[in-house]
């Protein structure tokens, strides 16, 4: 490498561009190409999100409808099935409380449980949960096993 050969960093040169708002002899100065007068020329603008130039924005134009009731509880359900595979990868043996159903990722820290009836379950089971759906119940019932409601 020599004086002969150096070039600058590939990207660090743009020819092409001129530089907006340095003063009348750039031939970009004055306005900085932002035209005369109105919001988008003054500094700070922004439009809001969805604007349409003062058309009436689509989120204002569509219809709304159903009901969110705000009290409404979320919980995450968990099958038989689900379970029974667990029993099968022998990863639980005789009970499932809500800290194993964390460790094992079958919900967050956070959240509600309720235990669903999809699928069979052959093994006897102490199983906690904040709700169980009737048929989840009388399967683990009647196997010997606990349904524990926390």
């Amino acid at each position: 490498m020599d004086l002969s050969n150096l070039k600058p960093a590939k990207g660090s040169i743009n020819k092409n561009s001129k530089r907006i708002g340095r003063g009348q002899g750039s031939g970009k100065g004055g306005t900085s190409t932002r035209g005369h007068k109105g919001a988008k020329s003054r500094s700070g603008y922004s439009k809001k999100l969805g604007f349409e130039g003062g058309q009436m924005p689509l989120q204002r134009r569509i219809p709304k409808f159903g009901f969110k009731n705000i009290n409404r509880v979320e919980y995450q359900g968990i099958n038989l099935d689900t379970i029974q595979t667990l029993i099968d990868n022998k990863k639980i043996k005789s009970k499932l409380d809500f800290e194993s159903m964390v460790k094992l990722r079958l919900v967050r820290k956070n959240e509600l449980v309720k235990i669903l009836g999809r699928g069979k379950l052959k093994a006897k089971l102490k199983i906690s949960a904040h709700k169980f759906s009737d048929s989840a119940k009388n399967a683990i019932e009647s196997l010997g096993g606990e349904a524990i409601s926390l």
